[in-house]
């Protein structure tokens, strides 16, 4: 059994036990959240796709983390104009562990 979310304007596949890295939410750590932009629930051959939610199906999700991503490295620069900029960015996450997907 899996499940379609939506998520910091992301679609993510989820299935239960599975840890993910999101957008950042405000949550606490140990926090329990109940996804409700569930986009496409599937349970072996039953397929039910939203319209553009799944009415009455979640999931529910604990938070595990918040942290950072790698850095990304921005990198511009003109030949023959002696113009070189770098930049980073790292990004901020929340890592949840999928509990449950009611459906």
């Amino acid at each position: 059994m899996y499940a379609v979310i939506k998520s910091g304007g992301k679609q993510h596949r989820v299935s239960i036990g599975e840890t993910l890295k999101v957008e950042l939410l405000k949550a606490e750590v140990g926090a329990t959240l109940n996804i409700e932009e569930v986009l496409m629930v599937v349970n072996g051959s039953d397929v039910k796709i939203g319209q553009p939610v799944v009415v009455g199906a979640s999931v529910v999700a604990e938070v595990v983390s918040h942290g950072r991503g790698k850095k990304v490295r921005i990198v511009k620069h003109k030949r023959r104009k002696h113009y070189h900029k770098e930049q980073g960015h790292r990004q901020w996450y929340t890592e949840l562990k999928i509990n449950a997907i009611n459906g």
